[in-house]
């Protein structure tokens, strides 16, 4: 029982980790109105870094190597992860970004199954379906044909993927601390992503208040905590469960695009937003529990 409450306080924590992310989209839209993709993940991630450092420099002052290994590698999915996200954000709807960012709920527990010869689970089996459908219906055009811009986000899906496993791998390592790790890969994310802006790009600085505010919370509740969060989450639940809770990521992205971008679905996207909340519940409600307990106290009470 204990066991389960862990996992329901980590998987309700990276609920509020997917709001922000959903709510990244918009934000990032702002920022390219200003800046390029490189440098804008950039000031973020190195940003978040910092914020965290000072923080809580004495938590990651003593760092050992097996940690900074596995921080470095999580950091190369990463700049995969939001090259495609930003870069398709530029070519497609704040809306199909999110969607397309969200396969990582597909990919997840196949990566796991080829990788790590985990077999899914049927209930989990129908919930990655189930996923599968709501994207599909939110996301295809009426030709079943995908933009550039959603390509690049579906590279992000699965390049997210990669990422969940690693760290999986690596909070599993008793010699790794989680807090530590989820602080490294932000400077190192940040580094690789500089060096890219300064290779293609020509940094500049935000031009307006907006683009500020937007860098600020991208930085700080985007990256800084979302991915502390999400190491220490991962400690007590699997990847699999974070790709299927990070299926909400496009339906909080349509939300948000639909209140402040005035972007508009057609209605069988707000159906396949639907199967993807139906597939959370799926995951997170133990039915066969509830039931048990239910047959369990009408024995008890026919008993007496």
């Amino acid at each position: 029982m204990g066991e389960h409450n862990r996992q329901l306080k980590a998987d309700l924590m990276l609920v509020l980790v997917t709001l922000c992310w959903g709510v990244s989209y918009f934000m990032t839209d702002i920022c390219l109105t200003d800046m390029d993709p490189f440098i804008i993940n950039a000031y973020r991630f190195i940003g978040a870094f910092i914020v965290a450092g000072l923080i809580a420099f004495k938590k990651i002052r003593n760092v050992n190597r097996i940690t900074l290994k596995y921080a470095f590698y999580i950091s190369i999915s990463l700049v995969f992860v939001y090259f495609g996200a930003t870069y398709g954000l530029k070519f497609t709807t704040q809306s199909n970004a999110g969607f397309f960012c969200a396969t990582s709920t597909v990919f997840t527990p196949i990566m796991a199954y080829i990788f790590k010869k985990t077999v899914p689970d049927r209930k989990l089996a129908i919930v990655v379906v189930l996923c599968t459908l709501g994207i599909a219906l939110m996301s295809l055009d009426s030709n079943m044909k995908i933009s550039i811009g959603d390509l690049l986000c579906l590279s992000c899906g699965i390049s997210y993927a990669v990422d969940l496993l690693i760290t999986e791998t690596a909070v599993s390592h008793p010699d790794v601390d989680a807090f530590q790790i989820g602080v490294y890969q932000l400077g190192f994310t940040g580094l690789w992503m500089l060096i890219l802006a300064l290779i293609f790009e020509e940094p500049t600085l935000p031009q307006s208040a907006g683009c500020w505010m937007s860098l600020v919370f991208l930085a700080l509740f985007c990256t800084g905590i979302a991915f502390i969060v999400q190491a220490i989450a991962q400690q007590y639940t699997t990847a699999t469960h974070v790709g299927i809770i990070f299926a909400l990521e496009p339906v909080f992205a349509g939300i948000v695009a639909f209140l402040f971008a005035g972007e508009r679905l057609l209605p069988r996207a707000y159906f396949g937003a639907l199967l993807m909340l139906v597939s959370i519940i799926m995951m997170e409600v133990d039915i066969k529990g509830i039931f048990g307990k239910r047959k369990g106290l009408q024995k008890q009470g026919k008993d007496q």
